[in-house]
């Protein structure tokens, strides 16, 4: 536990995990004397303002380590400037679809408007991966942007580490709910392949009915292949060392079909992460 607090120093942020970061939120008033709970009626008591797990959500934002956006990678990763460094994130509990699945490109398209670069955002991270990148949720004006992705269809709840938003677990969930049911985006295909079996190689379906359309916003260009600049080894075998820029190993797996150089190890869409 030591080794992973840390880990996540350069960030500056205070690790926390599952609904830890969510405090309790209590009603607060003056109590009552034994004479008055005696005579306070059920409906007074039912009368009580409830709080919401979305007001608690908001409460919880507001207290966190800020960081500004430096770019974003794909639907679910981005880099952030903390305030030792960069650092990369992996939006906790929610998967989008890859950049070569099907609306995978509007779903990053659509976090780039969400958070643009520059734009400061609440950061409570939850624990760091195998690849070294924080995996956090993401707040901006005290909205979870992952929530939100959820809710408007560019990205699935990832029920195997949903656990990490126990506090909101139910948020996530009837988010997705509806947004299947109002088939938008990724749920306007009749056969949606998730996003964890594309990795796995599983093709997906062709949409029957064309993407609704996205606002344009101006980013910058994700690298293409250039045979005159990639190295040598891409007519046989390469790894990340044989890069000397992670544009360089970017436009490599873009260019190929299946990562035969396993330049992806994780399988995010981005390559040879240890050279951003």
């Amino acid at each position: 536990m030591t080794t992973l607090i840390e880990g996540l120093s350069s960030l500056g942020l205070l690790l926390v995990s599952g609904c830890s970061a969510l405090p309790e939120v209590e009603a607060i008033g003056a109590p009552f004397s034994e004479t008055e709970n005696a005579e306070a009626s059920a409906s007074e008591q039912n009368s009580l303002p409830a709080v919401t797990a979305q007001d608690a959500h908001q409460a919880a934002a507001k207290t966190l380590p800020t960081a500004t956006v430096v770019s974003v990678g794909d639907g679910d990763t981005l880099r952030v400037e903390g305030q030792d460094g960069p650092v990369t994130i992996r939006l906790a509990c929610v998967d989008a679809p890859e950049s070569s699945q099907a609306f995978g490109p509007e779903a990053t398209l659509r976090l780039r408007q969400v958070i643009s670069t520059g734009q400061p955002v609440e950061v409570r991270a939850i624990e760091r991966d195998r690849y070294g990148r924080t995996v956090a949720e993401i707040y901006s004006g005290g909205e979870s942007v992952g929530l939100q992705l959820v809710r408007e269809g560019y990205a699935v709840v990832y029920e195997q580490y949903i656990s990490g938003c126990a506090a909101t677990a139910d948020d996530y969930r009837q988010a997705e709910a509806a947004a299947r049911n109002a088939e938008r985006n990724f749920w306007s295909q009749p056969n949606p392949t998730m996003p964890w079996d594309f990795r796995r190689g599983e093709a997906s379906p062709t949409p029957t009915n064309p993407p609704p359309a996205v606002v344009p916003v101006p980013v910058n260009p994700s690298p293409t292949a250039d045979s005159a600049n990639a190295p040598a080894c891409v007519s046989s075998d390469c790894d990340c060392g044989d890069f000397t820029t992670w544009e360089q190993a970017q436009a490599v797996l873009n260019a190929s079909s299946g990562d035969p150089h396993r330049l992806d190890g994780d399988d995010d869409g981005v390559a040879c992460e240890s050279l951003r």
